[in-house]
């Protein structure tokens, strides 16, 4: 019988005004998107380290960062673009592709199909409904400049366009990792994770804040070390944030194939990703792979009324839980949904974040580690 299921937490720790806090700060322009920028990653590692050791968090090895590299394409400096003479604003009127090189052209441009609009071999302009960016870990053949036909409501004849590309062949990014160590059972870890790097910038005056992608699920993972720090469990309790997740999984694919803890003592592990909203309810990756553990979350979240609705989902390769499952670790993700559309755009702001579910999410994730350790 489960012990635990229908009864209360004590000594509930859980604090809105902090995680509202950290989702403000790291999505703010001082970490400039976590991203590849103005040393916006390097910035939030440190940060994040820093109140790793603020909860008393014990680092994983000898301190809290695990360094890897990667090759990355970034966008540090020149980033404009006219269209008929109307000067385009980055971000809400267009972006330019995460492979993109750079670029100084002026000239007329003509017509490919209805969506794409040659300048030179070397420079395509394409209408989208919506802008999403994304990093690219390679530099392409060619420029293409994405623009929001919402916004610009006449076909593009003439364009002048000034773009400056960087490569880094060996960008430093770093995982965060620490632990609480279990009373009884040190060696059984339960693991929480959530990527805190985001797009970073697109030229010098342009940032995507990333406050749900992944502000929001980081400041959950910090909220829950704060609690189970001032409340050791009889499990050890790891967390890790991520870095790369974005240029695909690379900081957890670095870590499982580099563990600093070994993988066969994680007896559960839950990555946080997007989860600022849920207003519709919650969906979990993994659910069908680990039925008796999706269950028990059903069971859990039917007693106490924290969730309207627990979506289930199969395997997928669309977060950090990916590689540890690949490894053997079950793992689920857990994503919210409802809120603001706002994805992978210049307007994934704090301020439009509602953080609704975030109270009932923590309870529910703090209940169903308390049944797995009994």
């Amino acid at each position: 019988m489960l012990l635990a299921l229908f009864s209360s937490l004590q000594c509930f720790a859980q604090d809105s005004v902090y995680t509202r806090k950290m989702v403000d700060k790291l999505s703010s322009k001082a970490f400039w998107g976590r991203g590849y920028t103005k040393n916006g990653m390097q910035k939030a590692a440190d940060f994040l380290a820093a109140e790793y050791k603020k909860s008393g968090l014990i680092p994983f090895s000898n301190n809290y960062k695990q360094d890897f590299n990667f090759p990355v394409n970034t966008f540090p400096g020149k980033m404009q673009v006219e269209i008929n003479g109307k000067n385009l604003a980055p971000g809400k009127d267009f972006i330019v592709n995460n492979e993109s090189r750079s670029i100084k052209f002026k000239g007329n441009l003509s017509q490919k199909d209805s969506l794409n609009f040659l300048a030179s071999p070397q420079l395509l302009v394409s209408l989208k409904d919506k802008l999403t960016w994304s990093v690219a870990t390679e530099v392409g053949e060619i420029t293409q400049i994405q623009i929001n036909r919402k916004n610009f409501n006449d076909l593009p004849k003439k364009i002048m366009v000034d773009i400056e590309n960087k490569f880094v062949p060996n960008f430093k990014a770093s995982n965060i990792c620490g632990l609480v160590k279990g009373t009884k059972y040190p060696d059984s870890i339960l693991m929480i994770t959530a990527h805190y790097d985001h797009l970073g910038g697109m030229g010098a005056e342009t940032y995507f804040p990333g406050a749900n992608d992944n502000a929001a699920g980081v400041a959950t993972l910090l909220s829950l070390a704060k609690y189970y720090a001032a409340n050791p469990q009889p499990y050890s309790v790891g967390f890790i944030c991520f870095a790369a997740e974005e240029a695909g999984l690379l900081g957890s694919k670095y870590y499982t194939e580099n563990p600093l803890l070994p993988l066969s003592k994680i007896k559960f592990l839950i990555n946080l990703d997007l989860v600022g909203t849920g207003e519709a309810g919650m969906t979990v990756v993994n659910a069908s792979v680990y039925p008796k553990a999706f269950s028990l979350l059903n069971q859990i979240n039917d007693a106490h009324k924290y969730i309207s609705k627990i979506n289930s989902r199969g395997k997928a390769a669309n977060s950090d839980h990916y590689f540890f499952t690949e490894k053997g670790v079950p793992a689920f993700f857990i994503y919210t949904q409802g809120g603001p559309p706002a994805y992978h755009d210049i307007f994934d702001k704090s301020e439009t974040l509602p953080l609704n579910e975030y109270n009932d999410l923590f309870k529910l994730i703090v209940n169903f580690n308390k049944n797995l350790m009994n």
